[in-house]
């Protein structure tokens, strides 16, 4: 997620395992806990229309793969972000599948 809203809405929808980044890079903490195991990472930036949520994700997907860490962009709703993706009437379910769709 880039913000705290974002990350607050998935909190309340269920979604435990989240974190923030407060804008589209990961600080070096963060980037160590995300690296510490094997995990996957879902990837959830904004779908702006000038393309840097993507861009940013795309990044961030590289940057994890490269530390051995599975990543999946989440493609969301064009202009939507996940905090305005659950303010238009969005679900957890709907935004489960969301997160089953990924790419890699």
């Amino acid at each position: 997620m880039e913000g705290l809203f974002d990350y607050a809405v998935l909190w309340e929808a269920g979604f435990r395992n989240v974190t923030c980044s407060l804008g589209t890079h990961l600080n070096a903490l963060q980037l160590r806990q995300l690296c510490d195991g094997p995990r996957t990472v879902y990837l959830a930036l904004d779908a702006d229309a000038n393309g840097s949520g993507q861009q940013a994700a795309q990044s961030l997907s590289q940057t994890l793969r490269e530390r051995g860490v599975a990543a999946r962009l989440v493609s969301l709703p064009e202009d939507h972000g996940p905090n305005s993706f659950f303010v238009c009437g969005g679900t957890a379910k709907e935004f489960q599948h969301l997160l089953e769709v990924a790419c890699l």
